[in-house]
């Protein structure tokens, strides 16, 4: 295992040489990058943590509206989008797709817990700045964020006006985005901040049965936030946002053999042959944050009240092919609270301390009632699930100065979870009585079992009571000014919970096919963290190795429906680098790199993939070995390069380019590891050239994304009863794009 693994570390040296390159006539300090990684204020590179910080700025250079836009300027994070939600993935460990999941990677926007797949579609919008964490961050963020964990700060209000206006027009793809964002004081206490923006987009895949483009979407969305100095002391924060964002369609394509009954075959290229009934997603949400600051003495007490709900309904073709043999359409409503108090004492202390409690409870309500149309049967699978939770914490990390170049640093955190779940099916007739064409007893209730299908009704309950802790010891030692090291051992914890599109009423080992049991982790982490150039060059190093016990996973059954189970053991393992260059005043590089090494160490009750030789057959159901494969979405390797450049021409007036290259190795697009839908590897280029005026009053740019037009899986499956013939459906990124941007400072 270890073997790719060091072959890997021999580039090491070879980067660091590279980084201490010196040019030191025309090299430039760089600005310092604040983040709060660690519930405060910090400069980047003293965190010892593997983290990426991508600002605001960039994000809206790059035109970077949603998470899934993340993932090219950051190795080791990946997303995929299916038709039924999305899910991330670092360093190999994501959740995978079932509404009865949140995510391994937990997203907190303004200190709140987004961990629903749902959530994770908001669009990027007015950001001051993107943090991403790689590893298990359960002290001070909690239990799910045990892959890692993506830290969003949204843009607070000024003291001062300021306003901007702007507009991106991409005519391939009929692609609109308009927003305006106001910001400045209302009282001398008192400041606001308004933020809107509008998007909408015609596709880019062309629907040949429909005579349509798809995806079309239109999103929108309106942020509100206010900043009381109350006293002296105080700072109230709220920040309100509503939105909607809509889609007709969907960015899939069928690839590989034809689809089933001899229809025309359907292949790549952005085309696609789908059902004729409309396919649809409406999604509302809202959000709102009340954040005060108080300060006692020269302890900060920091309380953060969230409220976070969303609802959706869509209609999705589920078996992909041309004709309409399943459609499901869904609905799901979820509603969120949360509370956190939280001491931190000052820094610079011999001891600093956060110290804090937590508390989150939340409702969820999902249907998704597919209907079946076969030559041999017609039936509508009547699907209903709940989850309801109540969750407690409380935390503590603790830092000992022991001298001015050594630290220790102990954190643990406490929690405590009470869930509650079920899911009922029914088979019905298309007219809503229940499936009984036989008229035996026994199924007046919940219908008839569909064996061909894997579909047994069922009414299942259940509750579970959690507890944990969850450690974390960390050593920092700052060898020179500039350079530091750490090393760390911490421990990850995702709660168990219920299934919530298993179509089976009992898994084959005779158990309730209805809950899954809880993951643990245990990461250790080594890095550095160096300062170069005297200040224009940065180089961050990480080796890291977690294993992961009863990983969770959501597998295909084959047929229609995903369960849910825990593989046994599985690790990952890797290197990470990331620097940046200020070459001149002019020119800056910067660059990351990933290597990761994921094994499934003991998992012999895999998915097998359509036409593969099963490693065993329980009541009927196909069993394959996974033991020594990768995971799903986890490249060995990845990187980005990036080059900035700003030239001064006619008197007040800049040129402004970036040019950023994106390699990311060979990936399993399919959650049953399927060959046939590889992701071969790929090398992405955007660009952007921009002409503005120097103090930054106005800007035009030509914004080129994925200029080598590059064909890319976002997420792959074999498609449903085909028969002998088999099909793929995959979701693809867009392709090639050309936009102007335009932005009005004020």
């Amino acid at each position: 295992m270890f073997a790719r693994f060091d072959k890997s570390l021999k580039v090491l040296p070879l980067a660091v040489a590279c980084a201490c390159v010196t040019n030191t006539a025309s090299a430039q300090m760089l600005e310092e990058v604040v983040v709060t990684a660690q519930k405060r204020s910090q400069s980047l590179q003293d965190v010892p943590i593997s983290i990426n910080a991508v600002s605001g700025e960039k994000l809206r250079e790059a035109g970077i509206t949603r998470i899934a836009d993340l993932q090219v300027y950051v190795p080791n994070l990946t997303m995929s989008e299916a038709a039924i939600g999305s899910n991330i993935y670092i360093r190999g460990v994501g959740s995978q797709v079932n509404q009865g999941f949140e995510q391994s990677v937990g997203t907190y926007v303004d200190g709140i817990y987004f961990g629903r797949p749902r959530q994770l579609r908001a669009p990027f919008f007015d950001l001051e700045r993107v943090e991403v964490l790689r590893g298990p961050q359960s002290i001070l963020f909690g239990k799910n964020s045990i892959a890692g964990a993506l830290n969003l700060v949204t843009a607070k209000p000024t003291d001062e006006f300021e306003g901007s206006i702007s507009a991106l027009l991409e005519p391939d793809h009929g692609e609109l985005e308009t927003s305006l964002v106001l910001s400045g004081p209302i009282t001398d206490a008192l400041a606001g901040r308004l933020a809107v923006r509008y998007r909408e987009i015609d596709g880019f895949i062309d629907n040949v049965a429909k005579d349509l483009d798809e995806m079309e979407t239109e999103e929108t969305v309106v942020r509100g936030a206010l900043r009381w100095d109350a006293t002296e002391n105080l700072q109230v924060d709220l920040k309100l946002e509503t939105g909607e964002f809509n889609s007709v369609g969907r960015n899939s394509i069928i690839i590989g053999s034809p689809a089933p009954g001899g229809a025309t075959p359907v292949l790549n290229d952005f085309t696609r042959k789908a059902a004729l009934d409309p396919e649809f997603s409406d999604n509302n949400y809202d959000n709102a944050t009340l954040t005060l600051n108080y300060q006692l003495g020269e302890f900060e007490l920091v309380s953060t009240t969230g409220w976070s709900a969303y609802d959706y309904t869509e209609e999705v073709d589920t078996d992909f092919g041309v004709g309409s043999t399943v459609q499901s359409p869904a609905a799901e409503d979820f509603e969120q609270l949360s509370q956190e108090l939280r001491l931190v004492s000052p820094l610079g202390q011999t001891f600093e301390h956060i110290l804090g409690v937590f508390y989150q409870t939340s409702e969820t309500d999902y249907a998704e009632p597919a209907r079946i149309t076969l030559p041999s049967v017609a039936v509508e699978l009547d699907r209903n699930f709940f989850s309801d939770s109540d969750l407690w914490a409380v935390f503590g990390q603790s830092t000992w100065n022991v001298s001015n170049n050594f630290r220790a640093t102990l954190g643990l955190r406490y929690t405590v979870e009470d869930k509650e779940g079920g899911r009922k099916l029914v088979t019905r007739n298309l007219d809503g009585s229940v499936f009984n064409p036989l008229g035996l007893s026994g199924f007046a209730e919940l219908g008839m079992p569909l064996p061909p299908l894997g579909v047994t009704p069922h009414d299942l309950r259940g509750e579970r009571d959690e507890e944990v802790v969850t450690p974390l010891l960390n050593l920092q030692w700052d060898v020179a000014t500039d350079a530091m090291l750490y090393a760390s051992v911490s421990t990850g914890y995702k709660a168990g919970g219920f299934d919530a599109r298993s179509n089976r009423a009992t898994l084959p080992d005779g158990r309730p096919a209805l809950e899954f049991e809880e993951e643990e982790a245990l990461s250790m982490e080594l890095g550095a963290k160096l300062g170069l150039m005297d200040g224009a060059a940065e180089l961050n190093v990480a080796v890291f190795r977690t294993e992961y016990d009863d990983l969770q996973v959501s597998v295909f059954d084959g047929v229609l429906g995903f369960d849910v189970q825990n593989a046994a053991s599985a690790t990952t393992q890797g290197l990470e680098m990331d620097g940046r260059w200020q070459l001149t005043d002019k020119l800056r590089l910067t660059g990351a790199f990933a290597y990761t090494d994921f094994e499934f160490e003991d998992y012999e009750d895999g998915a097998c993939y359509k036409g593969q030789q099963p490693n065993q057959v329980v009541d009927g159901v196909p069993f394959c070995d996974w033991s020594g494969n990768t995971n799903q979405f986890t490249p060995e390797f990845s990187g980005t390069l990036g080059v900035d450049f700003v030239q001064p021409v006619f008197g007040n007036l800049e040129l402004r380019s970036t040019l950023d290259v994106i390699y990311s190795d060979d990936y399993y697009a399919a959650p049953d590891l399927d060959p046939n839908a590889l992701q071969d590897s790929y090398v992405k280029l955007n660009a952007r050239f921009a002409l503005g005026r120097a103090d930054g009053t106005w800007e035009v740019a030509l914004v080129g994304k994925n200029l080598t037009d590059e064909e890319i899986i976002t997420f792959a499956n074999d498609v449903p009863l085909t028969g002998p013939v088999t099909s793929y459906f995959a979701f693809v990124e867009r392709p090639r794009t050309v936009a102007v941007q335009a932005t009005y400072n004020f």
